[in-house]
């Protein structure tokens, strides 16, 4: 036998990579289920038929907390149902996490008022790269008499219109119960919300973790003839109760648009008035302006500067942007902090002192408060509020990077 060598071209070749992003993604149905016995065995048939109109193989999993025969019914069409306490909705989708096998995730309601038949429009947005898309009932159609009329025309639209305002999307419905997003974008969206609220937490943490983000048209049906939705069963206060812990989530999550914007106003306004007020009294367009002007220009400065550095902590404790993070913490650094509050605190003291020494002078008998002392005070203050901010920014972040 020769030893002579193979040519190049009966070489062995590796193998070549493959390439995941042409593979087909699996899909994971995950609905909570809260004693819908009546309806549960037709919407898993739904999810069968609408994942084979997909094209997709795929999982349906029930969160099952019933107190009747829906985990049994569920079992018997063919779904995996993972049985928890009762907790809440957003808790269900915690508590399912781990059980998840699907590439894609696609959420909703097992009552049938949803159309898990046409499940291909939210699969076709997240092959096309989305990485969170809702469904808007809005956009698609809504049977007379599935909607109360109180939350299809002021509730819902209502909502959808602070939360856009707010952070600056485009949503149309945005308690739409449909939805879909990677796996990815779930484990990103670190669900926290344990009940209504976790709809509201979904949408806004997609705008706020820059998510790419679609919406597609859906069927909302009205419920099936002797069923109650859960907020019917649960009394006539239950609607506004959900909209008032949307409301919340909202506001948790929007230290922008609550403290960022108007504590830069706030500081810069105030800071420009008590600076000019420094060396006395002066008239502005017919004006006086003196101390009571000051004490104002005061306020406005060390409001305006809290309302910055809380939202900068609070930017900062949600981490929805780390490369953000990064770059404040090389910006604010412990040293930086700590030299600006010796310094404002140092600077106030000394104009302090200096009123000091001239009120013992004249024997204590000062007509009027300087006006100097006064901004010195500020700058006290102002080199507290450094400090402390200085302390929780760096706890904060330290607690990140070393998780990191």
């Amino acid at each position: 036998m020769s030893d002579t060598p193979l040519p190049a071209l009966f070489e062995r070749q590796p193998a070549p990579a493959i390439d995941n992003s042409i593979r087909q993604k699996s899909v994971s149905i995950v609905v909570p289920c809260l004693n819908e016995e009546q309806c549960i065995g037709e919407f898993v048939d739904w999810c069968r038929e609408g994942l084979k109109k997909a094209g997709r193989s795929g999982q349906i999993l029930i969160i099952d907390s019933s107190t009747d025969r829906s985990a049994e019914i569920a079992e018997e069409h063919g779904a995996e149902v993972l049985r928890t306490p009762k907790r809440g909705l957003g808790r269900a989708y915690i508590d399912a996490l781990p059980h998840i096998k699907g590439d894609y995730v696609v959420m909703g309601d097992c009552d049938l008022t949803y159309d898990f038949r046409d499940l291909k429009p939210f699969v076709d947005r997240l092959d096309q790269g989305d990485d969170f898309v809702m469904g808007s009932r809005f956009k698609g159609y809504i049977e007379p008499g599935a909607m109360p009329k109180l939350h299809q025309y002021f509730g819902t639209p209502v909502t959808t219109w602070i939360l856009n305002f707010m952070y600056g999307t485009r949503y149309s419905d945005i308690h739409c119960g449909m939805r879909a997003m990677t796996r990815e974008a779930l484990e990103r969206i670190h669900l926290e919300s344990q009940s209504w609220e976790y709809a509201s937490e979904m949408v806004l943490k997609a705008a706020k973790l820059r998510l790419k983000i679609g919406e597609v048209p859906v069927r909302f049906y009205k419920d099936r003839e002797g069923r109650l939705s859960h907020h019917k069963r649960a009394g006539w206060l239950s609607p506004w109760k959900a909209g008032w812990i949307n409301l919340k989530v909202m506001f948790l999550y929007a230290p922008d648009f609550f403290l960022m914007k108007p504590g830069w106003i706030m500081f810069v306004l105030g800071l420009l008035l008590t600076i000019s007020l420094i060396g006395g009294p002066f008239p502005l367009f017919g004006i006086g302006l003196d101390l009571h002007s000051m004490l104002l220009g005061m306020t406005l400065t060390t409001l305006g500067y809290s309302a910055v550095q809380f939202a900068t902590l609070a930017q900062v404790f949600y981490n929805f942007d780390p490369k953000r993070r990064r770059r404040l913490a090389g910006w604010l650094t412990y040293n930086r902090g700590v030299a600006a509050a010796v310094l404002l605190t140092g600077v106030g003291l000394l104009l302090n002192a200096i009123l000091l020494i001239h009120w013992i002078g004249v024997g204590m008998l000062l007509e009027e408060i300087s006006h100097p002392a006064l901004f010195g005070l500020m700058l006290l203050i102002l080199g507290f509020q450094t400090f402390t901010f200085t302390l929780l920014f760096h706890m904060i972040n330290v607690r990140y990077e070393a998780e990191r």
